[in-house]
């Protein structure tokens, strides 16, 4: 059988990467038959399709953002699991973004893609480590460090520096938190926000989604001092702009240094870029004799958003 070419595996269309020799989209960005999904950030992770294939966490986070009915059918996959899937073979390893993160893996005829998702290589306690897969084509983000400092990664860092007063969560933060900590992971003692007296309030923590430090909503704080954690705040303009006072400089995606880094360590003699500063990075490959280009993938990038209040959720 003639080996496959790495375009005739994967291919970008409007819905997002597409298999057809498996059948499968992976990450679409709109409803489709199957998809293979990565993580459950919001701008990845989409309802509506057909069938789902994923980890089991980012399966259950799917399921506490679009409610039991968000796909016809799913399927869960651990780590270093592989299935098939029509005429290809897809395995899932861990890419240290966010609880359940997965890189997928796919293979066809001696010829190995690997799809990255988001991911980073710096330490995590909130998820597994990222594992570095020897490919011949990798899919890589270009985000740089880009938001968002993900608020249970922001709680167990805050943890780690000896806090333990109970921190409090905007309502929108909660479904998700408590589920990292059913999947095992301590966050100390957490308290709702709502229903809290103002004066109880000074000198707390309070962990909440950007669209929720309106002037309006942190009128509940006595004197707060706005804090943000995200790979943007490396940018002061950023943090002007925001309004922000307290920058902190985290986020879940991998730098400059753990892209090329990644990027070297798989092998990969050729690079696909997508959702970020894509030229730079092309650039970068390029200048080290690697092929590369940019995949122009619409629709990813505005996980922020993704942990924003949903409709009669209280605050």
């Amino acid at each position: 059988m003639t080996e496959m070419r790495p375009q005739d595996i994967l291919t970008p269309t409007p819905a997002g990467l597409w298999c057809k020799a498996g059948g499968f989209h992976i990450d679409p960005v709109r409803p489709v038959a199957r998809a293979v999904i990565t993580h459950g950030h919001s701008d990845h992770a989409r309802s509506g399709h057909g069938a789902v294939l994923a980890t089991q966490q980012t399966l259950d986070i799917m399921r506490l953002r679009y409610g039991e009915g968000f796909a016809g059918s799913t399927q869960a996959i651990g780590y270093g699991e592989e299935v098939r899937l029509g005429d290809v073979k897809v395995k899932f390893h861990p890419a240290g973004h966010v609880l359940g993160s997965a890189q997928i893996a796919v293979s066809s005829n001696g010829s190995r893609i690997v799809a990255s998702g988001d991911y980073k290589d710096a330490p995590d306690p909130t998820c597994a480590a990222f594992e570095v897969v020897p490919c011949d084509v990798f899919i890589t983000e270009a985000t740089f460090g880009l938001p968002v400092g993900k608020a249970q990664r922001v709680i167990a860092l805050i943890r780690e520096a000896r806090y333990e007063a109970p921190i409090y969560l905007h309502g929108a933060m909660e479904k998700i938190t408590h589920y990292y900590e059913k999947s095992g992971i301590t966050f100390g003692r957490l308290r709702p926000v709502r229903g809290m007296k103002k004066a109880d309030l000074a000198g707390t923590i309070t962990i909440a989604p950007p669209s929720a430090t309106s002037d309006i909503w942190t009128r509940r704080f006595p004197d707060p001092v706005t804090a943000f954690a995200s790979g943007w705040m490396r940018v002061r303009a950023r943090a002007r702009q925001r309004g922000v006072e307290l920058p902190l400089v985290i986020s879940d995606h991998a730098d400059w240094d753990g892209l090329t880094a990644t990027i070297l360590a798989t092998g990969a003699g050729e690079i696909w870029v997508t959702h970020g500063q894509e030229d730079a990075l092309v650039h970068w490959c390029r200048s080290r004799g690697l092929a590369a280009r940019p995949l122009d993938l619409v629709g990813y990038g505005d996980e922020e958003e993704s942990e924003a209040p949903s409709e009669g959720e209280e605050a």
